[in-house]
């Protein structure tokens, strides 16, 4: 069985569009329970974990600017949609018995908590999941990029990246069935190759400060646990 370093603390990148489950738009209350099972799973083992959460299931930003709209006005709606998500995993990880809180990068102090690095540092350090939303707060950046700088800044040992498919491959498998997949890619060869599986700001701060990333299939049961086992699972993307 191949294995890689036993991560303590990882950012988990969770993208809106996993939340959808069996339906066509919104918030499936099953697969944010399932996927709160598998995360108190390993939050139970002595994995300290982060989320980042998207919003693509409820809006996109860049769909009012692909029609012609005001960029800003819908990356602001769009982080928006991604603390209506951390609520949600916020309410599902208590149900299973955890702490949680979800943190907004946009102040709105009634409905959660403010991120502030030392505060979600601290949180981290009791034992507490805590749920990132709203991005960097900024518009222009995805929730790629807010993940891999959020990793950073709560020194996180691994970014994992939880995907609609097993890791990273060298075309969408979906569509392309000679499609392979890569065990490992480094940063560079994800950038020159345009592997679209993160945008190139996430992958490029990245690599200029030694994160490692591991791309996975987040449907597959039990991926999550064997990753911070060790085991090889997905693609891993790093320096060498």
């Amino acid at each position: 069985m191949r294995t890689r370093p036993k991560p303590k603390r990882v950012l988990l990148k969770l993208s809106g569009e996993a939340l959808i489950g069996e339906q066509s738009f919104g918030i499936d209350d099953n697969a944010v329970r399932a996927f709160a099972a598998e995360i108190a799973a390993v939050a139970r083992t002595g994995t300290e974990i982060a989320i980042v959460i998207g919003g693509g299931n409820i809006f996109r930003g860049m769909a009012i600017a692909a029609q012609g709209g005001d960029r800003v006005t819908g990356d602001h709606m769009g982080m928006l949609a991604t603390v209506m998500n951390a609520l949600a995993l916020e309410a599902a990880l208590v149900r299973e018995g955890l702490d949680a809180r979800a943190m907004s990068a946009i102040e709105m102090p009634s409905i959660c908590e403010t991120y502030i690095h030392r505060r979600a540092t601290w949180h981290m350090n009791k034992g507490l999941i805590v749920v990132l939303a709203g991005g960097t707060g900024n518009p222009y950046f995805t929730t790629d990029s807010g993940a891999a700088l959020r990793a950073l800044e709560l020194e996180c040992d691994a970014l994992l990246k939880g995907t609609q498919v097993d890791g990273v491959y060298t075309a969408d498998p979906r569509t392309d069935p000679t499609a392979e997949l890569y065990e490992h890619v480094t940063y560079q060869e994800a950038i020159a190759k345009g592997l679209a599986v993160m945008d190139t700001a996430a992958f490029a701060l990245a690599r200029d400060n030694g994160l490692p990333i591991i791309v996975f299939n987040i449907h597959e049961p039990g991926a999550l646990a064997r990753i911070v086992a060790g085991e090889a699972v997905g693609t891993l993307v790093s320096a060498a």
